[in-house]
């Protein structure tokens, strides 16, 4: 097994003016962001400033979003798959979103005019919960497959939102590919941020959703005087939440947009393999995708956001498993007044790549490759907290996953 990082100066050539990103305008967000304030249980989810752990590690500032507060589901999944849903909705009701926030939605006129409605997606937990929390909040129905190796805990939790819910011998692609055939069969709606020909609408409007992230983060650093972070680092599994970030990102700020890495599982580099090839394409990997990366384990890029990342990231990286349990060490066990964040393995990837690069002298390269410095403030997002507490535990408390140098 692979135990070391590896990683890709972004060489493909960009067209001319960039990959369009008007899709994930302000004005395009804000409608996302609109709507997810209109639940009762809406409260931005806090940005954590990282003094202590910045100054140990040599740079002027790190911010970690936490979204662990996200609605109560421990995770950032649900604001794409809610608003691609009341995106639904609302072109099934020939209205504007603006104009149907939650109480609309859920008033019995527009229930007895939508009647009975079943959505149904592929998940390795945290998307697939906010499919299913969004469906019971909106009184309709929610089916979820899962593929082979899923946590049984997250199943559960998906089962505990009243969806019909199962793990499948398949792995995350080929399981979105019968989520489809099946929703074909039955006349359900798919919520998936993979795309396909024909699929593109629903991925987009789960990108959208995912910007009510990314805006809280603007508005909370600026609060913090932070006019703009010099770098971002997004992990990645199809791309969607990179791909949404960082358009926003670069409507957001323009030419003066950050620098951004993008982080992937290195048993599931999709996006890190398309960076090597070099020809602007995107490329797929398949198989068992072993990784304890649960929620980045995809092998098939969305090709939407590939078209953003392609044009704006400015590197790639593929790691290993020990780098997101060094991640989870470091977030669980604060540096002097730090506040703790409990982040699952697929949210604190991101932390564990920054320590290496900054605190160790094998990848200068990339250190410098990316432009970290003394004056850098980082940008990162925890998407998801304990999601499995038994393998938190592990990792955490027992030293699952050993860093790097005791392998």
């Amino acid at each position: 097994m692979n135990h070391t990082i590896d990683w890709k100066v972004n060489t493909m050539q960009k067209c001319k003016s960039g990959t369009a990103t008007q899709f994930l305008s302000c004005e395009e967000i804000n409608k996302a962001r609109q709507f997810h304030q209109s639940f009762p249980q809406y409260q931005p989810t806090p940005l954590r400033s990282l003094n202590c752990l910045a100054q140990r590690l040599g740079v002027a500032g790190v911010y970690v979003k936490d979204e662990s507060y996200r609605f109560g589901l421990n995770a950032f999944k649900v604001l794409g798959g809610s608003y691609a849903i009341a995106r639904y909705l609302a072109k099934r009701l020939g209205a504007d979103i603006s104009e149907l926030p939650y109480s609309t939605l859920i008033s019995p006129a527009v229930k007895k005019q939508l009647g009975d409605i079943t959505f149904a997606t592929t998940t390795d937990g945290n998307h697939g919960r906010g499919v299913a929390w969004t469906a019971r909040q909106l009184q309709q129905k929610a089916i979820v497959y899962m593929p082979k190796g899923s946590s049984i805990q997250r199943l559960e939790n998906i089962q505990a939102e009243g969806a019909e819910a199962c793990i499948t011998e398949l792995n995350y692609d080929d399981a979105v590919r019968m989520t489809d055939e099946h929703a074909k069969k039955h006349g359900w709606i798919v919520v998936q941020d993979t795309v396909w020909e024909g699929y593109e609408e629903i991925p987009t409007w789960i990108m959208q959703g995912y910007g009510t992230m990314a805006a809280e983060a603007v508005e909370q650093l600026r609060a913090m005087g932070i006019e703009r972070p010099s770098h971002v680092m997004l992990q990645a599994g199809v791309g969607s939440l990179a791909g949404a970030v960082q358009g926003y990102l670069k409507e957001v700020y323009g030419e003066q947009s950050p620098a951004v890495a993008i982080v992937e599982s290195d048993q599931a580099a999709c996006l890190y393999k398309s960076a090597l090839a070099e020809d602007g394409k995107p490329y797929n990997v398949g198989g068992h995708m072993d990784t304890i990366m649960a929620g980045l384990a995809c092998g098939e890029p969305n090709l939407i956001a590939w078209d953003v990342l392609r044009d704006y990231s400015s590197l790639f990286f593929a790691c290993p498993d020990w780098v997101a349990a060094r991640g989870m060490r470091i977030l669980g066990n604060p540096a002097g007044a730090d506040s703790r964040i409990v982040s699952g393995e697929s949210g604190a990837v991101t932390m564990g790549l920054l320590s290496m690069l900054l605190a160790d002298g094998r990848w200068e390269e990339a250190k410098a490759a990316f432009g970290l410095n003394a004056n850098s403030t980082i940008l990162l997002f925890s998407t998801e907290g304990d999601t499995d507490p038994e393998k938190y535990r592990s990792i955490v408390w027992d030293g699952e996953y050993p860093s790097y140098q005791h392998l």
